[in-house]
């Protein structure tokens, strides 16, 4: 994933978030829920583009947010 990739899947992420009421942090706990270990650092981090996503993590975020991959990846 490139840096500009990075950036709009993140802002993408976090708007996705905003839409479902959802904290940084209660995200977080519902993806540690499913068995992901990512902290509300680490999801900030990629919401601003400095992380990239790993697939375990974005299985986590489909299923955590109730959306396809298509959605998530733009």
């Amino acid at each position: 994933m490139n840096k500009a990739y990075a950036n709009r899947v993140g802002a993408h992420l976090s708007w996705l978030r905003k839409q479902k009421k959802l904290t940084q942090e209660q995200l977080a706990a519902r993806m540690q829920l499913l068995g992901c270990d990512i902290t509300r650092s680490a999801l900030a981090k990629i919401e601003v583009g400095q992380r990239m996503l790993c697939p375990d993590e974005l299985k986590a975020l489909r299923t955590a947010l109730a959306v396809s991959y298509d959605d998530i990846l733009l």
